[in-house]
C-alpha cells in the first residue's frame, strides 16, 4: 500500500500536473448527485475492504452481491411494465399487449379516486377518473381487468397505499372466480403508507390506523397468500420529490424499520413476516453512484435486520427490490434523448442487482405513454437482458475501487441520516415534526439551482436546445370515460344483495372500532360488490382523515 501511494504521488507529480497546467480539468471539484467528492483516481488506498465481512458472496449474508446465489445467471429480472388508464377494459387490452410482447411481470397504476379510496362517481373524482392510472371502484371492475389474464401464470404489482387492504382482497376474490386458491398468487401491494405522508400525498386515514391496517396486512398474506410481497418499501417517490441517492437509502430503511416495529408489537414474530416485505426505489442518471446505492442498501438492510432485530432466517436479511427509472429526470425538450436516459438508468439497475424493473416511456414528460413508446421501453430491458453480456456474470463491478469507495460513502452517510431519525424517536416523529420534509424540499432545491446556474447540464433543457418544435403523437384519452365507469358502477349496486353489503359494512364498523383484524371482512364485502368508496367511507368514518402538520 505504501508503494502505491508513493506512485500515485509521483504520477500526479509527474504525468497529471504538467498536462492540467495546459489543459484544466473541467471543474475545480466533482461531486456525485448527493454532493459525494469524486476524486480524480481511486487506488486500493481508497478502499479498506474486509472481503467476507462487507462483500461476502451472492445469496449469503451480508448480501451486498445479490439476493441470490446465481442472479441472473439463473433467472432474468421481472420485466414489469407499469400501466393502467382509463377503463378496465382498456387497461386490460394494454397488459395483454405487453405480455404478448414478452413482458414478464403486470404493474397496476390506478388512478387518483382509487388511490385515496373514491368511487369513480363521488364529487371528489370529478375530472380525475381514469387520467392517471385504471378505475378500480368494485369487484366487477377489478373482474375485467384481469379477464383473460392468468393470475397463476403472472407476478401482479400494484401501486396503491391507503386502501392497499381493499385493491389485495379484490384481486383475491378475482383468483377466486378464476379457479385460483390464494396459495399461488405471486405479487406485490406496495402498502407503503409512511412515504404518502411525507412525498405523494395520496394518505387517507392517520399514522396509527394506517400502520393498523398494514400489519392486518402482513398477518393476513403469511396465513392465506404465502408468496404475496406485503409491503414495497418505496424511496422511489422520496428520490422522485428530490432527494439524493443517500436520502432515498436512510429514509427507506428508517420506514422500513418502523414497519418491523409495528408488527413486532402486533404480536408477529420478525421472521414470520420479514421475508415478505419488499422495497422499491427509483434509479437516476448517475450511473456508478446508482449501482453503489443499490449494493449499499443490501448491506445495511441485512445488518439492521439481523443485529437490531435479531432475524435468524436469511430471507428475513434480504433486501429484494423493484426499480423504476426516474420520472422526473424527462423532459418534454427533445424527448427521444428520455430513451438514452431511461437505457442508462435500467442499466444502472441491472448492475446494482434489481429483482424487477420498469423502463419509463420516451414521452411520459407529455402524457401517458403510446404503445409504440411503451414498447421501446420494454425493448431496452430486453437488449439489455440478451445482448449486454451484463446479465451473464454477478454484480460486475465489484472490486472496482471507485465503485466500492462510494458504496461505502453512501452506506456512510446514510447511517448518519437514520441516526439522526433514530434520535428523534423514529420516522414517525421525523414526518411529524417535517424534519423528513424539509430535507426532501432543501435537496430539491439545490439541484434546481444547480441546474438554473447551468452547474448541472440537463442535454436539450439548458444546453444543446433547439428549437425545433415537439411533434410526439400523444395518448388521447376518452373523454366518456368517466360515463362509462360511474354506469357499470350503478350496474353493480342495483344487481348485488345490498341488504347483505349494508350488514357487512356494519360489521367492518364495529371491528374497525375494536382491535379486530379487518382483512378478513374486507375480503367478505369485497366479495358482495361493496364498493372501494363504500369500505373506505366506513373506516374514513371510525379512524378520520389525516391533515398534514405544517412544515415551516
Amino acid at each position: 500500500m505504501t508503494r502505491i501511494t508513493e506512485s500515485k504521488r509521483r504520477w500526479e507529480r509527474e504525468t497529471v500536473e504538467p498536462l492540467t497546467r495546459k489543459f484544466p480539468e473541467r471543474r475545480a471539484e466533482f461531486a456525485t448527485v448527493s454532493g459525494i467528492p469524486v476524486e480524480r483516481l481511486y487506488t486500493p488506498e481508497d478502499v479498506p475492504v474486509d472481503y467476507e465481512r462487507d462483500l461476502g458472496f451472492p445469496g449469503e449474508y451480508p448480501f451486498t452481491r445479490g439476493v441470490q446465489p446465481t442472479m441472473y445467471r439463473g433467472r432474468l429480472w421481472t420485466m414489469r411494465q407499469y400501466a393502467g388508464f382509463a377503463t378496465a377494459e382498456e387497461s386490460n387490452r394494454r397488459y395483454r399487449y405487453l405480455l404478448e410482447q414478452g413482458q414478464t411481470g403486470l404493474s397496476v397504476a390506478f388512478d387518483l379516486p382509487t388511490q385515496i379510496g373514491y368511487d369513480s362517481d363521488h364529487p371528489m373524482a370529478e375530472g380525475e377518473v381514469g387520467r392517471v392510472g385504471v378505475a378500480i371502484s368494485s369487484l366487477r371492475d377489478m373482474e375485467i381487468l384481469f379477464e383473460g389474464i392468468p393470475l397463476d401464470k403472472v407476478s401482479t404489482s400494484m401501486t396503491i397505499n391507503a386502501p392497499a387492504t381493499v385493491l389485495l382482497a379484490m384481486y383475491v376474490a378475482v383468483a377466486e372466480k378464476q379457479g385460483v386458491p390464494s396459495e399461488k398468487l405471486r405479487g406485490t401491494v406496495q402498502n407503503d403508507i409512511l412515504k404518502e405522508y411525507v412525498a405523494r400525498g395520496t394518505y387517507i386515514f392517520p399514522p396509527q390506523p394506517s400502520m393498523r391496517l398494514v400489519t392486518d396486512l402482513f398477518r393476513f398474506c403469511k396465513e392465506r397468500v404465502p408468496q404475496w410481497n406485503t409491503i414495497s418499501v418505496s424511496g422511489y417517490h422520496m428520490r422522485e420529490a428530490g432527494a439524493t441517492a443517500v436520502q432515498e437509502v436512510a429514509f427507506t430503511l428508517c420506514d422500513a424499520m418502523a414497519y418491523v416495529r409495528a408488527a413486532l408489537d402486533a404480536g408477529m414474530d420478525v421472521d414470520e413476516f420479514a421475508g415478505q416485505m419488499a422495497f422499491f426505489f427509483a434509479c437516476h442518471n448517475n450511473l456508478l453512484e446508482e449501482v453503489a446505492k443499490f449494493r449499499a442498501a443490501r448491506r445495511m438492510w441485512a445488518k439492521i435486520m439481523r443485529e437490531r432485530f435479531g432475524a435468524q432466517d436469511p430471507r428475513s436479511c434480504m433486501l429484494r427490490f423493484h426499480t423504476q427509472t426516474s420520472g422526473v429526470t424527462l423532459t418534454a425538450q427533445q424527448p427521444n434523448n428520455n430513451i438514452i436516459r431511461v437505457a442508462l438508468q435500467a442499466l444502472a439497475a441491472v448492475l446494482g442487482g434489481t429483482q424487477s424493473l420498469h423502463t419509463n416511456s420516451r414521452d411520459e414528460a407529455l402524457a401517458l405513454p403510446t404503445e409504440e413508446s411503451v414498447t421501446i421501453a420494454l425493448r431496452t430491458q430486453q437488449i439489455i437482458a440478451y445482448e449486454s453480456g451484463v446479465a451473464d456474470t454477478i454484480d460486475p463491478l465489484a472490486g472496482s475501487y471507485y465503485v466500492e469507495h462510494l458504496t461505502n460513502e453512501v452506506e456512510r452517510r446514510a447511517w448518519e441520516l437514520i441516526d439522526r431519525v433514530e434520535k428523534m424517536g423514529g420516522v414517525l416523529k421525523a414526518i411529524e415534526s417535517g424534519y423528513i420534509q424539509r430535507e426532501l424540499h432543501e435537496s430539491a432545491y439545490r439541484y434546481q439551482k444547480a441546474v438554473d446556474s447551468r452547474e448541472q447540464i440537463v442535454v436539450g433543457v439548458n444546453e444543446f436546445v433547439t428549437d425545433t418544435p415537439v411533434t410526439f403523437e400523444t395518448l388521447k384519452m376518452d373523454p366518456q370515460v368517466r360515463d362509462r365507469q360511474v354506469a357499470r358502477l350503478q350496474q353493480v349496486r342495483a344487481e348485488r344483495d345490498n341488504e347483505r353489503v349494508q350488514a357487512l359494512l356494519a360489521q367492518l364498523r364495529r371491528e374497525a372500532e375494536g382491535d379486530t383484524p379487518l382483512m378478513p371482512t374486507i375480503l367478505e364485502c369485497v366479495r358482495a360488490y361493496a364498493t372501494l368508496g363504500e369500505i373506505c367511507g366506513v373506516l374514513r368514518e371510525v379512524f378520520g382523515e389525516y391533515q398534514p402538520a405544517t412544515m415551516w
